[in-house]
């Protein structure tokens, strides 16, 4: 049997510091650049800014819900505010920070220079960042130019008819279409993106059973967006016709439907949830594994269950829908593609524990997310299955309920999973160790804070209360629960201005981290921190799932096993 071939450590030509050159320079170079690395810190970084700005909309939000018969805000404002929060969070957050991840690591995971189309990877993220300035825009110009401005008021899923112009005064649904239809484009640029690069791209030796588990978990993202982005797309286009040209798409008083704009946006809307929480499986794929000190359990059925999940993802929409009146055989077959996607998703969860049973388990900051979002995975499929029963959604589905079921997955998995990635992949991309003190505290508070928002926040909606309620009477027997679930969002934002205090101070006086801090065995350790612009010197050959374990131990190669 041959032997394997080592990864020659890359040739590392200093590089001239950022900070000695003129800021106008710099930032030059920042919004010409086509390195993939360089776009991944700005979608990552624009994301975590729309998620300051999407969480102090929910804090105001939930500031008015706090006790019974506030008037903190009015219920025109606080229309606006649900409605650019969900846009914010889902848009322009989430999916920025996990195409930052996407396109930061791909490259660097499957020993390749760049991604397949680096100036098609530019502009999917500049279209990404004008879409949600256009949203933003409306501010300024919901009213036009010489009027007050205003938000949109419609939701995050724009339902028909409140697209209408006859209850959409001004120009603020416009900014929302057409932000979200320029931010599509985008996406769909970094998903042809990722998917070439997987393809065509992978260095010698990377055969598709040996790519890590992250980059299975973006590739099945990358299939998603492309299949689920064009509906959505479709969607956009038809809402400007209805409000530009005069068709009557949507408009039932004209012979239009309002349930198809309900269709169009679903089939893209459940998909979308596992465009995001499939890359934070992902993560926690590849920090369990190192923290653990054991290879993933299960590798081949964890692939099987990812793709599973991403067919099946694109069958389920409309259990969104139960609610509207389909017939009882459509109410069936959801009932039941709902349920299957419980299967390969709890696999992922069987495997997960399979991994840290009997594991030298070390409780790093990026190790404690990974767990916590494991846990709160099992929590939020729980909820799931309960919501995919037709009768229970029928009772709860346009209740608070729904809104902490969502959020367990949005928060408990996405956000954990981003926030174990930051701590886990921080090293690699600033050459500089986080604080394990001030990571503990945030991890320690911000789990607190969620669980007390959302834990509490399922009694309320088993309770009757609705979503998008402005406000409620005392005697609903409400206000209790409200006021707890409001008090946790303090202890969440806590607990980012820690993590953000962490990663800043970090960045100037962090300890050197070298290019294997965590002692991995993907192939970006294998590289600088952070890595030269071409990556690597010498493209490494790849003989196993775990090239830098047969490095480290040539005695005894992962590669002899497989």
């Amino acid at each position: 049997m041959a032997e394997a071939q080592p990864i020659v450590p890359p040739l590392v030509i200093p590089q001239e510091r950022e900070g000695s050159r003129p800021f106008v320079q710099v930032l030059h170079d920042w919004i010409v650049t086509v390195d993939h690395k360089r776009l991944g810190i700005m979608y990552f970084s624009y994301g975590i800014l729309a998620l300051v700005i999407g969480g102090i909309e929910a804090s105001i939000m939930r500031a008015q819900l706090a006790v019974a018969n506030n008037n903190l805000v009015s219920p025109e404002v606080f229309n606006q505010l649900f409605t650019m929060h969900g846009t914010t969070m889902i848009f322009f957050a989430a999916m920025p920070i996990v195409f930052g991840i996407a396109n930061y690591l791909t490259p660097l995971m499957i020993g390749a220079r760049d991604m397949a189309f680096p100036r098609l990877n530019a502009w999917g993220f500049w279209m990404t960042a004008f879409g949600g300035i256009i949203l933003y825009f409306s501010f300024v110009g919901g009213f036009g130019l010489y009027g007050a401005g205003s938000a949109p008021d419609v939701g995050w899923f724009a339902y028909a008819p409140l697209t209408s112009p006859a209850f959409s005064v001004g120009h603020s649904t416009d900014y929302w279409t057409i932000g979200l239809l320029i931010s599509g484009f985008g996406s769909i640029a970094t998903g042809l993106n990722i998917m070439t690069t997987v393809l065509c791209m992978r260095g010698p030796g990377m055969k598709l059973n040996r790519m890590p588990m992250l980059v299975w978990l973006n590739s099945v993202m990358a299939f998603l967006i492309l299949v689920a982005i064009g509906p959505l797309t479709a969607a956009q286009l038809m809402l400007l016709i209805d409000r530009f040209l005069g068709g009557h798409f949507f408009d039932t008083q004209a012979g239009g439907s309002a349930v198809i704009w309900m269709h169009f946006f679903w089939i893209f809307g459940h998909p979308e949830v596992y465009i995001l929480v499939l890359p934070a499986f992902g993560i926690l794929s590849e920090v369990i594994p190192v923290f653990s000190r054991k290879p993933i359990f299960g590798y081949n059925i964890m692939v099987a269950a990812t793709v599973a999940i991403g067919f099946i993802s694109l069958s389920v929409w409309a259990h969104h829908m139960f609610t509207v009146g389909m017939t009882s055989y459509a109410n069936a077959f959801f009932v039941a593609s709902t349920s299957a996607i419980a299967v390969p998703t709890g696999i992922k969860i069987f495997n997960w524990v399979g991994t840290m049973w009997g594991g030298k388990i070390t409780f790093t900051t990026a190790m404690l997310f990974s767990v916590a979002a494991v846990a709160q995975m099992l929590i939020a499929g729980l909820t799931g299955i309960m919501l995919a029963a037709a009768p229970f959604d029928w009772q709860l589905g346009n209740s608070y309920f729904v809104i902490a079921h969502f959020h367990y997955v949005i928060l408990g998995v996405i956000v954990f999973g981003v926030f174990s990635a930051a701590y886990y992949w921080y090293p690699k991309v600033t050459g500089r160790m986080m604080s394990e003190t001030l990571g503990k505290w945030h991890f320690w508070l911000f789990l607190i804070g969620f669980h007390m928002t959302f834990d509490f926040m399922h009694i309320p909606g088993l309770l009757g209360m609705p979503r998008r309620i402005y406000t409620y009477e005392a005697s609903r027997g409400w206000q209790t629960w409200n006021t707890i679930v409001s008090i946790g969002v303090i202890f969440q934002a806590l607990a980012v201005l820690i993590w953000v205090f962490n990663a800043t101070k970090s960045y100037f006086r962090g300890k050197i981290a070298g290019s294997d801090p965590w002692d991995a065995w993907t192939l970006e350790w294998s590289t600088s921190s952070p890595p030269p612009d071409y990556n690597f010197a010498e493209l490494p050959v790849v003989r196993s799932r775990r090239p830098l374990w047969d490095l480290k131990h040539p005695e005894d190669p992962d590669w002899k096993y497989e």
